[in-house]
């Protein structure tokens, strides 16, 4: 095979009218003389040129005394179309490449040699073409009342965010240099003044928030992320199926040491009959330990029987096996305020988790001060309860996956433009979807309601 350059493909575009407007003020004028000038423009595996044929006109304002016309895929003195320019967005914004394999995957696909200079241009020039007014308008127009806050640390700055779980929309973002309450402060102050007013302000248990939101939105419930607090109070749980698995393994090395040399078959016999020994036992407990905490609706038939064997190997686990479950039945079956609380009080009342240390430390976070906030979705229609931040948590995951295929977050101003072009694409998939919402009849939606009470929770969260 030879190793011949492929024969570049010339592909003929006149734009060259008798008359044509100004670019700048409409006013039409007449052409003067026409030009020729070519540009590259994409092709798999080939080298193609758009040979342009466009036309020098004399203005009749006076903006300038002449001016020259261009398709309108082609930018003025550009020396590559528009679909170069997609094209790198494309690879960057949508398939999450960072500049190098973007380089490298249109120079293999398309032969086009392009600089980063160019891509980063292209970069800039979409972020300033980026209409934010209108977001402003869009997330005013639809917003639901309820609003999920967090914040992520990217390199050296910090991300404040802010989305609409309801709607699926996110509505306003920060970076700024430190994480503190002075900066939170500020970011929820500028969306106070755009004109949101939550119900609800859904957020995790940091406490950048509480001060913050009691002196700007007052009237709204500061919604506690259920989710986060289960899982602390899963981990402690956890740290005592640690604790009583360690000692069991303490007791498992105690007593005679075993004989050197391989077991015969009689050994193996009689150590078969006796069953686990105590240190296979400490360790089979600590090979299944989610299953203490999992939820029992979530159990397959062979965690089931795991599980059994756990709570025969140690009983000391049925009381955090038991605590599990009630926690679950706090937070999943409590219709209201009154309820929920009672049901607290059953379980902060249980002798048998007051003994364990691990498990008091647990209760803590279920402590009168705190609860309320836990349980302030409950004061909402059940098709507006929201009681987890997940939803910022999901869009602050897909900036950090992001960041995996970039080395570093360099200026300020670049990792602002990212972020702007990325939230874009995200609002441009949520208005299509919207549109098409839109078209469909509300007699013609198809809804799925829930099998009982805790999965449409679950769904909700």
């Amino acid at each position: 095979m030879g190793t011949e350059a492929p024969t570049p493909i010339v592909i003929p575009v006149h734009s060259a009218p008798k008359k044509a407007p100004c670019p700048r003020c409409g006013e039409v004028g007449r052409r003067k003389r026409t030009l020729t000038r070519t540009v590259r423009t994409v092709f798999y595996k080939a080298i193609a040129y758009l040979k342009l044929t466009y036309g020098e006109y004399t203005a009749r304002c006076g903006c300038c005394v002449t001016f020259r016309n261009t398709p309108d895929d082609v930018l003025p003195k550009a020396k590559y179309d528009n679909k170069v320019r997609d094209l790198v967005l494309e690879r960057i914004l949508q398939d999450g490449m960072n500049i190098e394999r973007t380089l490298e995957s249109i120079r293999r696909e398309f032969l086009l040699e392009l600089s980063s200079g160019f891509v980063y241009d292209v970069l800039h020039d979409h972020a300033t073409q980026l209409d934010m007014s209108s977001h402003k308008r869009k997330v005013l127009d639809h917003f639901s009342g309820t609003l999920c806050v967090d914040e992520l640390h990217l390199g050296r700055y910090a991300l404040l965010l802010a989305t609409d779980p309801l709607n699926n929309l996110p509505v306003a973002f920060a970076l700024v240099a430190t994480n503190d309450q002075d900066h939170m402060r500020r970011f929820l102050k500028n969306l106070k003044t755009w004109g949101l007013n939550p119900q609800v302000v859904v957020t995790d248990g940091s406490n950048l928030y509480p001060a913050v939101l009691k002196e700007l939105w007052s009237d709204a419930d500061h919604q506690l992320c259920v989710f986060h607090v289960i899982k602390d109070i899963n981990k402690l749980i956890l740290d005592a199926v640690r604790r009583m698995r360690t000692a069991m393994n303490r007791r498992g090395k105690a007593g005679r040491k075993k004989k050197r040399g391989r077991k015969g078959a009689k050994s193996k016999a009689r150590a078969a009959r006796r069953g686990m020994t105590v240190k296979q036992k400490a360790h089979f407990v600590f090979k299944h330990r989610h299953l203490i905490v999992k939820r029992r609706e979530s159990l397959t038939e062979l965690e089931q029987t795991d599980l059994k064997s756990m709570l025969e190997c140690q009983p000391e686990l049925a009381t955090l096996r038991r605590f599990a479950d009630r926690i679950y039945w706090v937070f999943d079956a409590s219709k209201d305020y009154h309820q929920a609380s009672c049901r607290r009080s059953v379980v902060v009342r249980d002798s048998a988790f007051q003994s364990v240390p691990e498990l008091v430390k647990a209760l803590e976070q279920l402590n009168p001060e705190k609860f309320p906030k836990l349980m302030a979705y409950l004061n909402h229609p059940v098709s507006r309860r929201v009681r987890t931040n997940n939803h910022v948590e999901r869009t602050n995951r897909l900036f950090r996956f992001l960041e995996k295929v970039r080395y570093k977050w360099r200026r300020r101003r670049t990792l602002v433009r990212f972020v702007v072009m990325t939230l874009d694409g995200v609002w441009k998939k949520w208005a299509a979807a919207e549109t098409e919402r839109a078209k469909v009849p509300n007699g013609c939606r198809e809804v799925k309601a829930p099998a009982n009470e805790s999965q449409r929770l679950r769904q909700i969260a």
